[in-house]
């Protein structure tokens, strides 16, 4: 494992490898699940005319540029399913010119903390690669629900392929929200919830940290806790999940949302008051009786 960088050459990933390069000059990175012969499955969003298989930043820059997102090596380069995003492409265009690394499971604390920028490992336990790539495929021809920065990206996904774990939808009765809120698993969503959380959070001790330097360790420390407390390998909201049943898990989940927000959406009962007269009338009519 990589301390600083887990950058990797392809003739060193096998299948079943988490992957990601990273885009837009370092500011996200794309996740895949490599599953052999040069071809690697991953999440995006749904399937639009003339953008398969690419995600949302790549796609806007094609169709910008007039260019054509047709691989010429590989025929099946960007099989994706109408309905769904996930999707399989070539190593290459998921690469689309950047690096290859390798996403790092069973990372210890001190340095899965070390870290500077979130998803690139996790301290969770990785299932066997062979269980990897049949999640990756079973969803390439299921789905994977629809693609959200924060509850449900591609980093999530190839999470789910290596672990098997998602977020319950509740506290473990079904009613109650998790703990986390609208937070998948994905390390980069925790990371860019974390950045001003960590701000927040540390505004208080800040006033007993001496000087700038001492602001920002404060700082930087609330950060990384933030982090690591929001790990999939930390968590105890998340449950392991078959993929023959995510569906079913996923279904079960939106209707539990959808309940949640109508329960918010309902009006307010309030007491009807009786107007002033009538209630210093009312209150004559007691005494007088």
């Amino acid at each position: 494992m990589g301390l600083l960088s887990h950058r990797v050459e392809r003739s060193e990933i096998k299948p079943g490898d988490h992957i990601y390069t990273w885009r837009a000059g370092y500011a996200y990175s794309h996740h895949g699940i490599y599953v052999g012969g040069s071809k690697v499955v991953h999440f995006t969003t749904k399937k639009e005319a003339g953008t398969a298989g690419l995600d949302s930043a790549i796609a806007v820059s094609s169709l910008l540029s007039g260019g054509s997102d047709e691989c010429p090596t590989f025929p099946d380069c960007g099989f994706q399913l109408p309905d769904s995003g996930v999707v399989l492409t070539c190593l290459d265009c998921f690469l689309r010119g950047g690096a290859l690394h390798r996403f790092e499971y069973g990372a210890p604390p001190a340095v899965f903390l070390a870290k500077l920028r979130g998803g690139t490992c996790t301290t969770a336990r990785a299932d066997s690669p062979d269980a990897a790539v049949r999640r990756a495929m079973y969803l390439l021809q299921n789905g994977f629900g629809d693609y959200d920065v924060f509850e449900n990206n591609c980093e999530d996904f190839a999470l789910y392929c290596k672990t098997g774990l998602l977020p319950a939808a509740g506290d473990g009765d079904g009613d109650e929200p998790s703990s986390f809120g609208g937070i998948g698993r994905s390390g980069q969503a925790a990371s860019a919830v974390g950045v001003p959380l960590a701000a927040l959070f540390s505004t208080p001790l800040q006033l007993l940290a001496g000087g700038p330097l001492g602001m920002a360790a404060v700082t930087a420390g609330m950060y990384c806790a933030g982090r690591y407390i929001t790990d999939i390998g930390v968590r105890k909201d998340v449950v392991k999940v078959e993929v023959e049943d995510l569906s079913a898990h996923l279904g079960w989940r939106r209707a539990k949302a959808e309940e949640a927000v109508k329960k918010k959406q309902q009006p307010v009962q309030t007491k009807r008051l009786l107007p002033l007269k009538r209630k210093r009338d009312f209150w004559v009519y007691l005494v007088s009786t």
